[in-house]
């Protein structure tokens, strides 16, 4: 099975390197150098990591054969695919493939049905689970601790316990002041 690992960033200094935004939370394994990634769109790759560096809290590779900015402004948004084992699992017991959580059933804690996970998105400060509805509309639901309950792969579904608001219109009012106030 494929797995998106990064994307590749703009290049950086004149030999090269490129940054890149790291999507897997074992870098050291996918990004090393010597590893083979495919690449999509395909004709950009596949690529051989040549060196990988931190650098400003930002991961560097440079790849094989990519010797000058030029080269490397002309990966800029290459996606960086590895090779994984379906049956592989990731290091932590709470940590999970995409691929394990898509089309799971998102239930509340009662058993209420909300829908199924269509997509999971990767953003700086916290993943999404975009969530599609049975009447096909879709609930973004942050992929955090204090709202995803459980995870059950082997029921093949996420318990949530949203907060007011985030899965319907009912959301609370934060104070009594707002309460009172017209807008």
């Amino acid at each position: 099975m494929e797995l998106v690992v990064a994307r590749i960033g703009r290049a950086h200094g004149i030999k090269g390197e490129v940054t890149v935004e790291v999507r897997t939370d074992e870098p050291e394994l996918r990004l090393g150098p010597g590893a083979v990634l495919r690449t999509e769109p395909a004709s950009a790759g596949p690529l051989t990591i040549e060196t990988g560096r931190v650098h400003s809290g930002r991961l560097l590779l440079r790849f094989a054969g990519v010797k000058d900015r030029t080269g490397a402004e002309a990966l800029r948004n290459t996606l960086l695919i590895a090779e994984v084992d379906p049956a592989e699992l990731p290091e932590e017991p709470d940590e999970y493939y995409d691929h394990q959580l898509m089309d799971l059933d998102v239930v509340l804690e009662d058993g209420t049905g909300i829908g199924r996970i269509t997509e999971i998105s990767h953003l700086p400060s916290q993943d999404l689970f975009i969530v599609e509805r049975p009447d096909g509309t879709e609930v973004m639901i942050p992929f955090v601790e204090e709202i995803v309950a459980e995870i059950d792969l082997e029921e093949q579904r996420c318990v949530i316990t949203p907060p007011p608001g985030l899965i319907d219109d009912r959301a609370e009012i934060a104070s009594a002041r707002d309460a009172g106030e017209e807008a």
